[in-house]
């Protein structure tokens, strides 16, 4: 006697089945990471308000700009010497993204530790001078003006593209080149896959 077997394939139902389950969590994955980008941007939007914040509330405490204080080395606890004091000319010099401890765009940062409006230690480690970083993982900066804007910015360093048309759609007009974010002297629109310091008027 010979046996037969019957080879049962999925039926149209079993497959649309399967693939609504995928489809689901293809889509709920995707709104994850919408959702993830989402929070990290409302984060730089946070920390250019509480970066803002503490140094307007250092200068109504002590009349004068972290960074460009010409007495820092003497109000606070901590590891300082005279080298740590702005020069008080009001304006903070030196690159947003600069490496050198002497220059006031560093020492703003050790001012605001000092003061206890930023973490970190008050010494004279790179620690104590360094840029904190935001959510994307570049670096946050302050500078005497930067691409059309004057007076003092907030830099977000390295912000992608999407990132910044979000930032843009959220607080601005759109355009890099104008507005108080800006992120391009001359560009009209941001490249989702090009990397922007983004700079905040302050």
């Amino acid at each position: 006697m010979v046996s037969t077997s019957r080879q049962q394939g999925f039926t149209l139902l079993e497959i649309a089945v399967v693939l609504a389950i995928i489809g689901l969590l293809v889509g709920g994955a995707l709104k994850g990471q919408e959702m993830m980008l989402n929070a990290k941007v409302s984060k730089v939007e946070n920390d250019f308000k509480g970066i803002s914040a503490a140094i307007l509330a250092y200068q109504d405490r002590y009349g004068v700009l972290p960074g460009d204080d010409p007495a820092a080395s003497t109000r606070f606890p901590g590891n300082w010497t005279a080298a740590d004091n702005g020069n008080g000319n009001g304006v903070i010099g030196g690159a947003w993204n600069g490496t050198d401890n002497a220059l006031e765009s560093r020492k703003i940062w050790k001012h605001l530790r000092g003061a206890g409006f930023l973490k970190g230690p008050v010494d004279r480690s790179t620690a104590a001078y360094q840029q904190p970083a935001h959510a994307f993982g570049g670096l946050i900066g302050f500078e005497q003006g930067l691409y059309n804007l004057s007076g003092h910015v907030v830099v977000f360093g390295a912000l992608q593209g999407n990132v910044t048309q979000l930032l843009e759609a959220r607080s601005d007009d759109g355009n890099p080149s104008r507005g108080s974010l800006q992120g391009n002297a001359t560009a009209t629109t941001y490249t989702a896959g090009t990397k922007y310091d983004v700079a905040y008027a302050f």
